[in-house]
């Protein structure tokens, strides 16, 4: 069970977990610890049961109507009567509504609410997920009928006030797959200073679909929009936050139509910084919608045969790829992590099976729009803050003390001789990683320093980025998948206008206002204990924002796990096929109770259970992440290479089972008795280096640089200059 104040979880023993569902809200007594020294506890309420379905296989034993949870957590089956089974045939997936909660002498009873169909179908494993994890996945009646009168194009009256862009080359760089565009870029060089004395530079525009000119504040649409809070992605489909009529058309900056957009324009330094900015509203019209891989052959060849077909758009992707190198010296000067890790992607036929798991690979094309897309996020932060307005950053915090210990002490067992300092900085953590990246263990390593930090949030109070190494940041760039963008473009407008922007009254889960709760009266009760400071008063609307924060943050981590459970599903469902073959693979993770090893082959991951590893005991090393045989002194570590045969895949388990092949057993005793060996002659005399080079500050003293028109071609219709449109750009510094 896990506790709210954040302190070690409490066990629960098999006798007391009967009358207790998974997410129940529960209090506890303590009552002794375990053999395993965990605290155990005796249930004594059930403060909260939150309404939610189980979802599991309808089953007949003896006569008796079952349902097996799909999600093991449940622990417990759920009893059918047979008049509640509706039209459901044994072995269907369906979904359960709890008629009778469980006791501590009786199962808990239900009645079939939804049949979602049979285990192979396809899509099952989608239906599946959705609605374990809550994911609202139709849209509501209201939301429908209100995006039924939203417009096919854009009509005249729309256009007022903006800055016409639609003769500047802003093209869309998107995956092959993608349906929304909801970023456009351009760019072209830039003299910085007048005279003698005028550097080079890039004027850099971002182009970002304006969502919010269509999704009235507190609308149904928006209502919907805030209750999903992002697009979850799946293999073969995507639960947009929109609905499609804005997601893939009228918000979509999709090739040769008039759309509405956010533009940053930017003035960017041959260093990388940005030396000025301004935001205004424009209408502009896309003309190329070019794909990742085949900006990345233009660029590698700019005489080839992509290159040919895109000839009059070739010149402007140069100098985007000339604006992007600038940011990259800017990104390595700040210190900002940027660690190279193997993220993988499922290949589907038409029915929905797995043909093949392939790495993505990252180009050039894929790192360009990403800093241009940071150096946006970045502007509209510094914009936020300088007008001293409400809004959601995008805060990422260091490692806790904890997770810096411990990945101290990894560092220093794995003999890397760096390490990290007290009040570590993001140059540190990249450091490290440059200085392994060509050692075979580097995977492991980077996955590691990732693991060390803290995971990123939505909310009101800026406490910087540490992963990317910037003072501010917030989300501003994807406004059709993700609500906090949504949230800062209508602040942003509301800036430019010198209005307030408010918060609408949406609902929020009792959950996520049950955690707001507490966690404001925690802060609260720690100011209370600072000597003669009285604690302040949280006003309304910084409690709005911070659940506005709360709820975005926890619908991300619901779409990832989702997404996740998912993919682990179809993997689960490949290697059925390849029961009893054999593979060579790597270790990525140790535990006390076994590794995980990744497939070279399929990027699949599988646990190789303790149990497997041969008849003696194994000590687990958490400072070394390993397991070592106490007999022969086997040493089995993050990063060491194994033979393995597929065991055991257990579909509902999400869970895939390795057992040893034999000679990997004899190379690893071969090869860790030979480190041993050199351990000893070595010694343990690493030392850890010092402190690195403290966190550059994002906003170094700029000068001032006047901000030039865009070029047209000849023929083209005279432009409204965005400086006579909005007034002067906004300076960094």
């Amino acid at each position: 069970m896990q506790r709210d104040d954040g302190q070690s979880d409490i066990y629960l023993p098999p006798n007391e977990m009967r009358a207790v569902l998974h997410k129940d809200r529960v209090k506890v007594r303590i009552v002794r610890s375990d053999r395993k020294g965990r605290p155990e506890g005796r249930v004594l309420e059930i403060v909260e049961r939150p309404k939610q379905p189980i979802i599991g296989r309808l089953l007949q034993e003896s006569g008796v109507w079952i349902v097996a949870p799909e999600d093991k957590r449940y622990g417990q089956d759920v009893l059918i009567p047979k008049a509640a089974t509706g039209a459901a045939k044994t072995g269907q997936v369906v979904v359960v509504e709890l008629t009778e909660p469980p006791a501590l002498y009786g199962q808990p009873v239900g009645r079939v609410k939804e049949i979602l169909g049979e285990i192979d179908d396809p899509g099952m494993e989608i239906e599946i997920a959705v609605r374990k994890y809550g994911v609202p996945h139709e849209f509501s009646d209201a939301c429908i009928a209100l995006a039924r009168t939203l417009p096919d194009k854009v009509r005249p009256h729309d256009k007022k006030h903006r800055v016409d862009l639609t003769d500047v080359a802003l093209v869309t760089i998107d995956g092959e797959d993608a349906r929304d565009f909801d970023d456009a870029v351009y760019c072209e060089p830039a003299k910085i200073g007048k005279g003698k004395s005028a550097a080079k530079g890039w004027r850099l525009l971002v182009a970002i679909a304006d969502v919010s000119h269509y999704v009235e504040n507190g609308s149904a649409i928006d209502v919907d929009a805030y209750e999903r809070a992002t697009s979850v992605y799946f293999p073969r489909r995507v639960i947009p936050m929109l609905p499609e009529k804005l997601s893939n058309g009228l918000c979509s900056l999709n090739p040769e139509v008039e759309r509405l957009c956010i533009v940053c324009d930017m003035v960017v330094t041959e260093a990388g910084d940005v030396s000025a900015y301004q935001f205004y509203p424009a209408v502009m019209w896309s003309h190329a919608r070019f794909t990742y891989t085949e900006v990345a052959a233009i660029l590698a060849n700019t005489r080839g045969a992509e290159a040919l077909k895109r000839k009059d758009r070739v010149p402007d992707l140069m100098n985007l790829h000339d604006v992007y190198r600038a940011l990259l010296k800017s990104r390595v000067r700040r210190g900002a992590v940027d660690f190279e890790t193997t993220e993988t992607q499922i290949i589907c036929d038409e029915s929905g099976h797995i043909e093949k798991i392939v790495p993505r690979t990252r180009n050039d094309a894929h790192k360009l729009i990403e800093e241009a897309m940071l150096a946006a996020n970045v502007c509209s932060a510094d914009f936020i803050a300088q007008a001293k307005h409400a809004g959601l950053y995008r805060v990422h915090e260091g490692p806790t003390p904890e997770k810096q210990e411990l990945l101290r002490n990894y560092l220093k067992a794995l003999g890397v001789g760096m390490s990290i300092s007290d009040n570590p900085a993001p140059g540190e953590f990249q450091a490290i990683a440059a200085a392994t990246k060509d050692r075979p263990d580097a995977p492991q390593i980077h996955s590691m320093l990732l693991r060390s930090m803290q995971q990123a949030i939505y909310t009101p109070v800026n406490a910087g980025h540490f992963g990317l190494a910037f003072d501010a940041y917030t989300h501003f760039t994807s406004p059709i998948r993700r609500y906090p963008d949504l949230l800062v473009h209508r602040v942003i407008k509301a800036i430019l206008g010198k209005t307030k922007y408010q918060l609408p009254v949406l609902p929020m889960p009792g959950e996520a206002h049950a955690k707001l709760t507490r966690r404001l009266d925690k802060g609260l009760a720690a100011r209370a204990k600072e000597p003669g400071q009285k604690p302040k008063k949280v006003s309304a609307e910084t409690v709005a924002w911070q659940a506005a924060g709360m709820h975005c943050s926890a619908n991300e981590r619901r779409a990832d796990e989702a997404s996740r459970d998912v993919e682990a599903w179809l993997k689960c469902k490949y290697m059925r096929e390849h029961l009893g073959e054999e593979y060579s693979g790597v270790v990525t993770s140790v535990t006390s109770f076994g590794l995980f090893v990744t497939l070279d082959a399929l990027y699949v991951e599988g646990l190789v259970h303790i149990t497997e590893l041969g008849g003696e005991y194994f000590r687990f090393d958490e400072a070394r992440q390993e397991l070592r045989g106490e007999r022969t002194g086997i040493r089995y570590a993050i990063g060491s290479r194994l033979n393995v045969q597929v065991s055991r895949v257990d579909l509902d388990g999400r869970r895939i089972d390795f057992r040893l092949v034999e000679d990997g057993v004899e190379r690893l005793v071969r090869s860790s008795r030979e480190k041993g060996a050199a351990r000893d002659e070595r010694g343990s005399s690493h030392e850890l280096s010092e402190k690195g080079d403290a966190q550059r500050r994002l906003r170094a003293p700029l000068t001032r640089a006047a901000v030039p028109s865009i070029k047209k071609p000849k023929d083209a219709v005279k432009m409204a200059s965005p400086r006579k449109a909005v007034g002067k750009p906004r300076r960094r510094g």
